[in-house]
C-alpha cells in the first residue's frame, strides 16, 4: 500500500476513494478518526487516502490530477441555483442539498 493523497477532511477523502474505485482502482482511508482526538494529538491530522495496489499508484496519480482539476472548476464557478426548489447550493455538490436534484451541466 502507497500514500497518495492528503485530504482536507473526511468527506473529501471519500469522495475521491469513491472516484478511484469507480476507475476500478482500489484505496483506502487511513487516519480518518483521528480528528476525534484533536487536543490530545497534533492538530493537523488530515485522512489519508493510500491506494491498496502499488502498481495503481501511477494511475493513481493521474487520477487525482483529473480530480483536482474537476473539483477546481467547480469551485471556479461558484454556487448554483437548483432549478427545482431554487435553493443555492455550494459549488463543490452536483446534487441540491434540499431536494436531491442534480446539478444540471449548463448551470454552473
Amino acid at each position: 500500500m502507497l500514500k497518495l493523497y492528503e485530504a482536507q477532511d473526511r468527506i473529501e477523502a471519500q469522495i475521491l476513494v469513491d472516484y478511484l474505485l469507480a476507475m476500478e482502482v482500489k484505496s483506502v482511508i487511513v487516519g480518518d478518526y483521528l480528528a476525534g482526538a484533536i487536543g490530545e494529538l497534533p492538530a493537523n491530522i488530515y485522512p489519508e487516502v493510500w491506494v491498496v495496489r502499488d502498481e495503481d499508484l501511477t494511475r493513481s496519480l493521474q487520477l487525482l490530477s483529473e480530480f483536482t482539476k474537476i473539483n477546481m472548476k467547480k469551485a471556479e464557478n461558484g454556487p448554483w441555483c437548483c432549478p427545482n426548489c431554487g435553493e443555492e447550493v455550494d459549488a463543490g455538490f452536483d446534487i441540491c442539498w434540499n431536494c436531491a436534484t442534480p446539478r444540471q451541466k449548463n448551470n454552473g
